[in-house]
């Protein structure tokens, strides 16, 4: 798949406000993991799977956002969620697929991973596609002391999405776990806007993305679910990036994202 075929939009609206003090005068994306912005690794993690078209959804701080991107602004990212976010990025998606783009990746800004997972979403056929963990559970317990706490259901039959976001009660209904990363072609763009026009905008307002895959399960829609192991983490707080660099240095560690590890 050539470079024109692909595009992506990277999330990075919120302040992130778990950071603390680590996001008092700069977006979340902006924070260092292993000497690298987030920001970073996401944009060198695309471009090393071919991806060359790259917007920046901005939103708080968005002064601090600028490089070799394009950049559209959510100017209400305080009081909108995530699908928000992405909506903004319409402009950009309904040209990249007039100009006949086949397959627009979304990331959520904290998050790292290693390119070979943006080249199997890539390689994914279905409309809609997302990544999951099949070795989550290795860094949810990096993270908390009981990992049912925050981990989410996730059931996917014959590599279709079944179930997600529900309140697990054992590991048996964890498939794995959905990592932020997303895949669209232009047909399931159109599924996507589609759905939120008919929730109408105080609803989307709220949305989250995992709200929205659900609402797209319910509603028919096909989610084709991508599995990798490992060689990814989210940054969602400063002990998260402590936890992180811990384990880096540790030696092998099964969610090291490094191209060279």
């Amino acid at each position: 798949m050539n470079d024109t075929a692909t595009a992506a939009v990277i999330l990075a609206a919120g302040r992130g406000s778990r950071m603390l003090g680590l996001t008092a005068e700069r977006p979340k994306c902006l924070v260092e993991l292993a000497g690298r912005p987030l920001l970073h690794w996401q944009l060198g993690a695309l471009r090393a799977a071919g991806i060359g078209r790259i917007l920046v959804v901005r939103g708080y701080a968005a002064q601090c956002l600028e490089g070799d991107f394009a950049t559209v602004e959510n100017p209400r990212w305080a009081e909108t969620n995530m699908v928000s976010s992405l909506l903004c990025a319409g402009g950009f998606a309904h040209k990249f697929f007039a100009s006949g783009g086949e397959r627009l990746v979304v990331s959520y800004s904290d998050i790292v991973y290693h390119p070979e997972h943006v080249c199997r979403l890539l390689a994914a056929s279905g409309d809609i596609a997302i990544t999951y963990d099949t070795e989550w559970e290795a860094l949810w317990l990096l993270r908390f002391e009981d990992v049912l706490s925050d981990a989410e259901t996730f059931r996917q039959e014959d590599g279709l999405l079944r179930e997600i976001g529900g309140r697990p009660t054992s590991l048996a209904q964890i498939h794995g776990q959905y990592m932020g990363l997303l895949c669209f072609s232009k047909a399931g763009w159109e599924t996507l806007e589609a759905v939120c026009a008919g929730l109408g905008p105080q609803a989307v307002d709220k949305l989250d993305m995992t709200s929205l895959l659900r609402l797209l399960l319910a509603q028919g829609a096909e989610i084709e679910a991508v599995p990798v192991a490992g060689r990814w983490c989210e940054a969602d707080s400063g002990t998260d990036l402590k936890n992180y660099e811990a384990a880096l240095a540790s030696g092998h560690w099964s969610h090291d994202w490094r191209e060279d590890a």
